[in-house]
C-alpha cells in the first residue's frame, strides 16, 4: 500500500515503501509495529553514537599525562632533568596540575552541554526533531573530529582544546531532547518504565564502545580514538535524516493510546485482511489529521510553566547529583583504574566498561520493578542508598585483585545508572505528560530538558572537583560521590511531604502515609545522616565502617518517599 505524500516523511521511508509496493504488493505488516521498531532502534542507535563520541576524553586521559619513568623514549629524543618528568605527556597536559586542567576540559564541555540543554529543549518543541536531530549528530562528528586532528597537527593550545570541547557540548545537547520526545511519541505510558529501561541503556552501550574504540588506539595514535567515533557519530546522523518518523500521524500511523485500534491479523487470507485493515485505517486518518493539526496549533510550554509540574523541581535537583556521580565515573574512572592497579591504559579502558556493563542491568531492572510496583521514587531512593556503601567497599577492596574489581565495579554501576536511567526516560516523560498539562505533550521536549539540562549541571560539577580533590587522594572522591548520592536521595525525599517506610514497596497500609506528615521529616533524616557519615567515617577498621556504612543504606532505604499517584 502506497504512503500518502507528506512532507514530514522522510526520504529513506518514502523509498522503503515504493520499492514495497513494487515488489511484494500483497504483503502485509503490522504498520505500527513496524515504524516502532524503527523509531526504538534509530534513537537507540543515535543515543549510542552520542555517548560514544564523548567517551574518548576518558580514555585518552592516561597518555595526555602519565608516569614518563614507565615508558621507552624515542631514540632521537634527549633526556635531561627539564624534561625526564613530562618528555611523554602531551602538552599543556604534562604540568603538576595536569589533573586540574582536565578537569576543567571535562567542565569546559559538560557545562557548555548543561546550559545548551535549555535551549535545546525549547528549540526541539518548535523544529523538525529529524533534522534538529541530524544537524547535532554531524555537528558532533566534527567538533569530536577535530579534538582528534590536534595529535595530528601537533596542537598544544589550551585554548584550543577548551574551544572545541565548549562547541561539542553545544551541539551534543541536541541528542537528549530530540530522542526523548521521538520515543515519548510512538510509545505510551503502559511499561513505559521496561520499554525506556531497555531504551536507555544505550547511555552504558555507547560508553563501552567508546572505551573499546578509544582503547584499540590510544597507546599507538591517540588521534584516532577521536577520529573513529567522530565519523560514527557523522554518519549515524545522516541515517537518522533518511528514515526517522518522528510522529506516528506523520505516516497515518495511530497515537500510542489507540494502538489496540490496528491488531495483528495473521495473513491466512491476506487481500481480504488487508482490504479490512485499509477501511479502518481510512477512517482514523481524517481523526488523524485534526489531531495532527490540533498539536501544531497547542502553544509551547515555556520554562515557568515546565517547574510548575509537580516533581519536576524535585527530580531536578535529585538528577544533579545522581548525574555528578555517574559522570564522575564516567570521566575519571580509567584513570582511576590505572593508578590504583598496574593494569595498562588500553586494559583499564576495557575493564572500566563493567561499570557500563552493570548500568545497562541496573536500567532495565530499575525499569521493571518501576512498572510492576508503580513506585519509581522508591526503586531510586533503594538503588541509592546501596550504592552508598558499595562505592565505599569498592574504593577499599577493589584493587585487592581482579576479580574483585570485575564484581565489585559492575554492582557499583548498577546501582549508580539504575536510577539515573530511571529519572532521565521513565520519569522524564511521566511529568511531561502530567495530567496538569490537559494533554498537552510538547511539555515533554522541555519538561525533559529542564531535568536532564539541571543534572548536566551535576554532571559539569562532578568531574571537575574529582580533578582538584583526586590531589588529596582518590579516597576523598569517593567521599564525595557518597555524599552526592544521599543529596540525590534527600532530593526525592523533598517531592513530597510525608515519608513512608520501604514495605510500602510490598504493602500498601505503611505507618506513615498520612499528609500530616511534614518536610520537617526530611531534615530530621538529614541530620541522622551527616552524623552517621562522619561516623562511619572516623572508624578504623574498615569492616566496621563498611558495616556502619551499611546501616545507613537501611536507614535511608526506610525513610525515604515515593510517588503515589
Amino acid at each position: 500500500m502506497a504512503l500518502q505524500t507528506n512532507c514530514e516523511v522522510p526520504f529513506g521511508i518514502s523509498l522503503i515503501h515504493k520499492a514495497s509496493d513494487r515488489c511484494c504488493p500483497r504483503t502485509f505488516l503490522n504498520r505500527t509495529l513496524w515504524y516502532r521498531a524503527s523509531v526504538f532502534i534509530l534513537t537507540y542507535a543515535g543515543y549510542t553514537c552520542y555517548h560514544l563520541s564523548r567517551k574518548p576524553i576518558s580514555v585518552v586521559k592516561n597518555v595526555l599525562n602519565q608516569n614518563c619513568s614507565h615508558c621507552v623514549p624515542p631514540p632521537d629524543l634527549i633526556i635531561n632533568d627539564t624534561n625526564k618528568d613530562n618528555w611523554c605527556d602531551w602538552a599543556p597536559f604534562g604540568d603538576k596540575n595536569s589533573a586540574t586542567l582536565l578537569g576543567a576540559l571535562d567542565s569546559a564541555y559538560l557545562f557548555a552541554y548543561a546550559a545548551s540543554m535549555f535551549l535545546s529543549g525549547f528549540v526541539a518543541e518548535r523544529v523538525n526533531l529529524r533534522y534538529f536531530l541530524a544537524l547535532g549528530m554531524i555537528t558532533s562528528g566534527i567538533f569530536t573530529y577535530l579534538f582528534g586532528l590536534a595529535k595530528s597537527y601537533g596542537i598544544h593550545y589550551m585554548w584550543y582544546f577548551t574551544l572545541v570541547q565548549i562547541l561539542s557540548g553545544v551541539v551534543q545537547s541536541t541528542g537528549w531532547p530530540g530522542v526523548v520526545t521521538v520515543v515519548g511519541n510512538w510509545f505510551g505510558r503502559r511499561k513505559r518504565g521496561i520499554i525506556f529501561g531497555l531504551w536507555n541503556s544505550h547511555t552504558s552501550m555507547g560508553n563501552i564502545l567508546g572505551s573499546l574504540i578509544a582503547g584499540e588506539y590510544v597507546e599507538g595514535d591517540w588521534s584516532m580514538s577521536f577520529i573513529v567515533p567522530g565519523i560514527l557519530i557523522a554518519v549515524m546522523g545522516f541515517v537518522i535524516f533518511l528514515f526517522l518518523v518522528v510522529r506516528p500521524v506523520d505516516v497515518d500511523c495511530p497515537l500510542p493510546d489507540q494502538v489496540s485500534i490496528f491488531p495483528y491479523f495473521p495473513c491466512t487470507h491476506c487481500a481480504t485482511l488487508m482490504l479490512q485493515q485499509e477501511l479502518i485505517r481510512r477512517s482514523q486518518r481524517e481523526d488523524n489529521r485534526i489531531i495532527s493539526c490540533h498539536s501544531q496549533s497547542e502553544k509551547a510550554i515555556g520554562f515557568l510553566g515546565a517547574v510548575q509540574i509537580p516533581g519536576v523541581v524535585e527530580y531536578s535537583l535529585s538528577l544533579f547529583f545522581a548525574k555528578l556521580v555517574s559522570y564522575t565515573f564516567l570521566y575519571w574512572l580509567p584513570l582511576y583504574i590505572k593508578s590504583s592497579t598496574t593494569l595498562s591504559p588500553a586494559e583499564s579502558a576495557q575493564l572500566s566498561t563493567l561499570f557500563d556493563v552493570g548500568g545497562i542491568a541496573g536500567a532495565v531492572v530499575a525499569g521493571g520493578i518501576s512498572d510492576y510496583s508503580g513506585m519509581s521514587a522508591t526503586t531510586c531512593a533503594g538503588m541509592l542508598s546501596l550504592a552508598i556503601p558499595m562505592m565505599f567497599v569498592y574504593e577499599d577492596y577493589g584493587a585487592a585483585g581482579f576479580v574483585t574489581n570485575v564484581v565489585l565495579l559492575t554492582i557499583v554501576g548498577f546501582l549508580v545508572n539504575g536510577p539515573y536511567a530511571l529519572i532521565t526516560t521513565a520519569v522524564s516523560a511521566d511529568l511531561g505528560t502530567h495530567h496538569s498539562l490537559e494533554g498537552n505533550a510538547k511539555a515533554l521536549a522541555t519538561v525533559s530538558a529542564i531535568i536532564d539540562g539541571t543534572g548536566s549541571i551535576g554532571a559539569a560539577v562532578g568531574p571537575l572537583l574529582a580533578g582538584v580533590v583526586s590531589n588529596a587522594g582518590w579516597q576523598y572522591v569517593f567521599y564525595m560521590l557518597m555524599t552526592a548520592n544521599v543529596l540525590s536521595l534527600l532530593s526525592i525525599a523533598l517531592n513530597h511531604p510525608h515519608a513512608i517506610s520501604l514495605s510500602h514497596f510490598f504493602q500498601t497500609n505503611t505507618a506513615c502515609m498520612h499528609k500530616d506528615c511534614s518536610l520537617l521529616n526530611v531534615f530530621e533524616i538529614f541530620t541522622s545522616v551527616k552524623i552517621h557519615i562522619v561516623n562511619c567515617c572516623v572508624m578504623s577498621d574498615v569492616w566496621v565502617q563498611t558495616c556502619c556504612m551499611l546501616k545507613l543504606a537501611i536507614f535511608m532505604v526506610n525513610h525515604t518517599t515515593d510517588i503515589s499517584g
